[in-house]
């Protein structure tokens, strides 16, 4: 039997396809999203910006991308 080397996670609620060996943090990169300027909750869980480099995904997580506006 052929193991996938995918999966979809739910990114911001639309479906986005990963190889498995990606962090969160290469699918942040690979989206072009500036880590520094959002915050991450993966799974209803805000996370710390040190830790998106160890957490891999599962199949169907979620997560929320929220930009942080300033203004006045």
């Amino acid at each position: 039997m052929k193991t996938q080397n995918y999966l979809t996670v739910f990114i911001n609620g639309d479906p986005f396809n990963c190889q498995k060996s990606m962090s969160l943090l290469d699918i942040l990169y690979y989206l072009n999203i500036d880590i520094y300027s959002v915050i991450v909750e993966y799974n209803y869980v805000v996370i710390d910006k040190r830790h998106l480099q160890n957490l891999y995904m599962n199949h169907n997580d979620s997560v929320e991308v929220i930009s942080i506006v300033g203004g006045g």
